[in-house]
């Protein structure tokens, strides 16, 4: 009997057990159902003929998470709360951006930073290796290629860490983005506009006596033998974006007031919507805006714990690359995480510098007054600096030897872009000397009137350009008339936001104008290759973010 009594218990507990087990089974057959189903579903998101098959494998395969730019998963929220990586990391979103705050060891705010963005990243990897594949005509290998064996060794170990860290957050999401896709995606702004046309010209420029061993475009990704890819940018660059620095007797207050909105394709515009909170281990903490997956701001506009404010445009034109140099986007992340004067951040964006990105950097020290353009070529570099004046940027270089050896651009063109704009800003300050405040700068980012014509309506000259509008006699326009690419976002700054480490951003065309992608694509079909990625780009309020804010209670 006793026997009897001990069995009937363990009977049940062996069924108990085979039913949890059989439950457990059932539910990892679901998730791994939906998983798949995820990825079909992006899968089919994705036109066939937007890449060439082989960049088409790895865009399809990065999106392996959930298409919703809204929210996590339960899943991943529930993985995200076990691991002591995440616990001081944390996102939000409000007034169309995407806050995040990062902090830590350089892996682990890269592992929170892919974690965090997965679907952005999968999404703005997706829009990025198209832009950068149709416009240069190469391959996505080929923007791997370069990163593998000419970015990758050249960056500082802090930085590799942090963006093996972001691979490592993206795989805990099922993004499927390796390390080099990672590395071209944060050169997306100097690979192709900066190193392509530079390889075109070393692979076309090779006499008959260049046989033996390769060329240094040969080495990294350059073509050997057979018909050469033309680059479909290569004839000329367009500049991006508008900005300003004023101080002194220009301002209202005789402090610092800065300006930037962010000029490029509108296909990456509409996902550049990231406010970056980053407190690293060692040096400054950063405040900045960017786009998800890139460890620098890469259209420039933030400010660090020691002051430092920074912003830039780029130089119209410009042609010129070192392949033993050391990337942009490494040099401008370090210089604003370990810069605490201008003079430190000229020398950290001079040692080792590539010719990529080539920008006017305007720079200010909120300590001293004192506000900086650092000019930065390849070949040339030249510092102006003032306690009482401005300095205005639009893509026009200023130095006499940049202009000379290092761009084709013609600065006595007044109908140009980056011209027509330099006039613009010089009448503002003109007009508005003793006045300017942060009011005043959103008014000016956001200005329409276009100082070739004489007439107020939005276009590429405008300081808030529209690339979709005519624009007659812009060099630019005459090579991609209609291109959807201008004024994507703005940011403002003065001395007082600086010391808390905030600033004032609106997402979308600082005039509040939006822009309608299925519109657009059937007035303009010559565009139709974006048809898979661009998306509308809505403007959003003009809206206060700061260092260390919290998701505002609902």
């Amino acid at each position: 009997m006793n026997v009897s009594r001990n069995r009937l218990p363990f009977a049940l507990v062996v069924v108990v057990m085979m039913g949890a087990g059989f439950a457990l089974l059932a539910a990892q057959f679901v998730a791994l159902g939906e998983v798949h189903a995820e990825r079909a579903a992006h899968a089919r998101t994705l036109a066939p003929t937007a890449f060439t098959t082989h960049t088409a494998s790895w865009a399809s395969s990065a999106f392996a998470t959930s298409a919703s730019s809204s929210a996590f998963t339960a899943a991943a929220a529930q993985r995200g709360s076990d691991n002591p990586v995440l616990a001081k990391a944390y996102r939000f979103e409000r007034g169309g951006w995407i806050y995040v705050h990062l902090e830590g060891a350089p892996h682990d705010i890269g592992y929170q930073h892919g974690f965090l963005l997965a679907t952005e990243i999968a999404d703005g990897f997706a829009a990025a290796s198209l832009e950068m594949t149709h416009n240069s005509n190469r391959d996505w290998e080929f923007f791997r290629r370069a990163a593998r064996e000419m970015l990758w060794p050249k960056i500082d170990p802090e930085y590799q860490a942090e963006l093996q860290g972001i691979v490592e957050g993206l795989r805990a999401r099922r993004v499927k983005l390796d390390l080099y896709d990672i590395v071209a995606l944060n050169a997306f702004m100097e690979l192709p506009d900066y190193y392509v046309p530079w390889l075109d010209k070393q692979t076309s420029g090779q006499t008959s006596g260049q046989t033996r061993g390769e060329s240094a475009g040969e080495k990294y990704g350059g073509q050997r033998g057979g018909a050469k890819k033309e680059s479909g940018g290569a004839a000329t660059h367009e500049g991006h974006c508008s900005a300003f620095v004023a101080t002194g007797s220009y301002t209202k207050d005789h402090q610092i007031v800065m300006a930037h909105n962010n000029w490029t394709s509108y296909l990456e515009g509409a996902r550049w919507k990231i406010i970056f909170d980053i407190v690293p281990q060692t040096g400054y903490a950063m405040f900045m805006d960017g786009y998800p997956g890139v460890i620098v701001s890469d259209d420039d506009f933030g400010v660090n714990s020691q002051g430092l404010m920074v912003t830039e445009t780029t130089i119209t034109d410009f042609h010129g690359w070192d392949p033993n140099g050391k990337a942009e986007f490494v040099r401008a992340r370090k210089a604003m995480q370990y810069a605490g004067s201008i003079d430190e951040y000229v020398k950290i964006m001079l040692d080792g510098n590539n010719g990529g990105y080539a920008n006017d950097w305007l720079l200010a020290d909120r300590k001293t007054n004192e506000i900086a353009r650092l000019e930065l070529g390849l070949k040339h570099s030249k510092v102006w600096r003032t306690r009482d004046g401005y300095f205005a940027g639009s893509n026009f270089a200023s130095d006499p030897d940049v202009l000379k050896d290092e761009t084709t651009f013609d600065v006595t063109n007044l109908a140009a872009s980056a011209n027509a704009r330099h006039v613009r800003w010089d009448e503002l300050m003109a007009a508005n000397m003793g006045k300017i405040d942060t009011t005043l700068a959103e008014g000016f980012l956001a200005d329409h009137y276009d100082s070739y014509t004489k007439q107020t309506g939005a276009n590429r000259r405008t300081l808030c350009g529209h690339g979709e509008a005519a624009t007659p006699g812009d060099p630019s326009f005459a090579v991609k008339p209609y291109n959807p690419f201008g004024a994507v976002e703005g940011k403002v700054m003065d001395t007082h936001m600086a010391e808390t480490m905030s600033f004032v951003a609106r997402i979308g065309h600082p005039c509040g104008t939006d822009f309608k992608s299925q519109a657009f694509l059937d007035e303009h079909p010559d565009y139709r290759w974006q048809a898979s990625v661009l998306t509308d780009m809505n403007a959003g309020p003009w809206t206060t973010y700061h260092a260390g804010e919290r998701e505002p209670n609902p």
